[in-house]
């Protein structure tokens, strides 16, 4: 955030965001009793907290934390009164140079106005245009979380400064409950869960941002695209395959290029040195390449819609900073669509990608989500291709789509494609966090870039319009999701291995492998731990592993046939006929339920 935007923003908290700048003040002056000659940047309220950003003569650790809390709430519980003031700018400046606050100068000379507002609260005098609350005594139980370095203004070429962040919250019950989703989200943390279930890695050998699949993850991936593949193709979709590569002109003809030149990898050679157009670099989208596909054939209007879609390997140059394991990275696959139709078929069409969407979110057990219409921003017409009328055509369109389809939606300005508006589903997982998945766009404009045309039923030609479509976009940030909304405890359908056979002891090898021989011929992925460990370790392995079923064999299952069945969740199912496990499993996988 800028200064001016923080600044500009504060204006607009919330009664719980006010509290938290509150308790940034707070924290202020407990650093300035602790540092008498620290120079204070920045406090202001963020999602779920706050922090505040200082120049200190020391480097801050975890240990100083508890202080600082302990002083803030003996400030706190002062009750010390947050009194508004406004000074002329030159006063200002007098007073922060006098006490030799470089941070709060810079401020106030890139600030317009005339007069600059100034808090207090107890010892602590400070640049700020508020809202606060009233008195200290009004800020909810606050916990510092820690400590970070973030450049002056966000600049590499300025001072680091030390931030501490910290959270507030109205109740002892709520700051609990916040802290608890913290707890749990590091437990679930995808990284560390593809470590543990063995799914997937990254190596520098290979380079930050690929990932690497292990079998059990090869697997997951296989299951979910196989998902998703089978019912694209109930709605209608036909499967296509296109390069890895594509050359710089067919990017440019996109408009691609001009907006996303420096997401995408350095030009390769081309058959022309001299000529960069001819060029190629690695695909970081697929559109071009569908359109590509569907230009090189005649269309009549009784063909339209067509369909295309593909899983198709991008590569995206993200910036190592912000790669987050599988939620961010450089190779990705998407699981993208494109749909060509004639515009009296935009309403049907995107009542099928609505209608898909739900249906592959209901599968997967994810019924909490939200919607948002992305549009251009007005504002910043330069940032779009296609004209204002265009553009207006289609922002209407989409719109009426969404409200034909009864979706309830909330406006994101400027969250539209460059090319057209989207809608995109927003989905909370298990913790209440929100992920980004589905989207569809609306494009009037590639069309006219490539110039394609369809045959109308008046013989003309006639231009046709586009939705891009992605159910769960990428592969590898679902499955991130999946792993954290699931725990790692997939669905019975989804689990890379849904049974475990553990033989008591050596003499139960033959039997165990001939469970493994039934289970895997009725399609059920099974292993089995030929490791000569105890029994119970080997179910303790298993269900870390989050395997849903562990079938233990020894004398009396061989004998009838059977197999003892304990589940994940550590329920005992007793023994039971093979038969009977293999029917439960099947059925329970087939149905895609959520049971065990």
């Amino acid at each position: 955030m800028s200064i001016q935007a923080e600044m500009e923003e504060s204006v607009a908290y919330t009664p719980l965001q006010r509290m938290r700048h509150s308790a940034s003040h707070v924290m202020a002056e407990a650093i300035q009793e602790i540092f008498p000659d620290a120079k204070f940047a920045i406090g202001p309220a963020i999602e779920d907290g706050f922090y505040y950003d200082f120049d200190l003569p020391r480097p801050l650790t975890p240990e100083d934390l508890p202080d600082i809390e302990q002083r803030m709430r003996r400030i706190i519980k002062a009750d010390y009164q947050f009194k508004n003031d406004h000074w002329p700018r030159e006063k200002a400046l007098e007073y922060f140079r006098a006490k030799g606050q470089d941070y709060k100068v810079e401020i106030i000379e890139n600030l317009p106005d005339a007069e600059v507002g100034i808090y207090q609260q107890g010892n602590f005098l400070d640049l700020c245009r508020g809202p606060h609350i009233e008195h200290t005594a009004q800020i909810g139980p606050v916990k510092l979380m820690r400590v970070a370095g973030a450049y002056w203004r966000g600049d590499e070429h300025r001072p680091m400064l030390q931030r501490i962040y910290g959270t507030a919250w109205a109740t002892q019950e709520e700051l609990d409950q916040y802290l608890w989703r913290l707890e749990e989200a590091q437990k679930r943390d995808h990284r560390k869960l593809g470590r543990e279930l063995k799914l997937f890695t990254f190596s520098e050998d290979v380079g930050p941002g690929i990932p690497l699949f292990y079998p059990r993850g090869e697997m997951l991936r296989r299951l979910m695209e196989t998902y998703v593949r089978e019912t694209q193709e109930s709605y209608g979709y036909q499967h296509v395959w296109t390069s890895h590569l594509g050359k710089v002109h067919l990017y440019k003809t996109s408009k691609h290029w001009f907006t996303y030149r420096d997401d995408m990898f350095p030009v390769m050679k081309g058959d022309q040195e001299a000529s960069e157009d001819d060029g190629y670099i690695l695909k970081p989208m697929n559109c071009p390449h569908h359109i590509t596909l569907f230009k090189t054939q005649m269309h009549s209007y009784r063909e339209l819609p067509v369909r295309y879609a593909e899983f198709s390997t991008l590569y995206r140059y993200e910036k190592a900073g912000v790669l987050s394991g599988l939620a961010r990275v450089r190779s990705l696959t998407q699981d993208d669509a494109h749909v060509f139709l004639r515009p009296d078929q935009i309403q049907e069409e995107f009542n099928k990608a609505v209608n898909l969407t739900l249906e592959v979110f209901d599968t997967y057990g994810l019924k909490d989500y939200w919607v948002r219409l992305s549009l251009r921003d007005p504002q910043k017409k330069a940032d779009y291709v296609g004209s204002d009328e265009v553009w207006d055509s289609a922002e209407s369109a989409l719109r009426g789509a969404v409200e034909r389809k009864g979706l309830k939606y909330e406006e994101g300005i400027g969250e539209a494609a460059f090319y057209g508006p989207k809608v995109d589903f927003m989905v909370r997982d298990a913790l209440g966090r929100e992920w980004q998945c589905s989207t569809i766009q609306l494009d009037f404009v590639q069309p006219m870039n490539f110039e394609l045309e369809y045959v109308g039923e008046d013989g003309q030609p006639h231009r046709p319009v586009m939705i891009h479509r992605a159910v769960t976009g990428s592969t590898e940030r679902f499955m991130a999701m999946l792993i954290e909304h699931f725990a790692g405890a997939f669905p019975v359908w989804l689990s890379p291995v849904q049974a475990m056979i553990i033989p008591i002891a050596d003499r139960h090898q033959e039997y165990a492998n001939k469970v493994l021989e039934q289970l895997k011929a009725a399609g059920i992925r099974a292993e089995l731990d030929t490791r000569g460990e105890r029994m119970n370790a080997k179910i303790r392995d298993a269900q870390m592993q989050k395997i849903p079923y562990m079938l233990v064999v020894g004398d009396k299952e061989a004998a009838a046939d059977a197999v003892s069945v304990r589940l994940r969740t550590n329920v005992d199912l007793k023994s039971m006929p093979l038969t009977q496990l293999i029917e439960r499993v099947s059925g329970i996988a087939s149905s895609k339920s959520m049971e065990l």
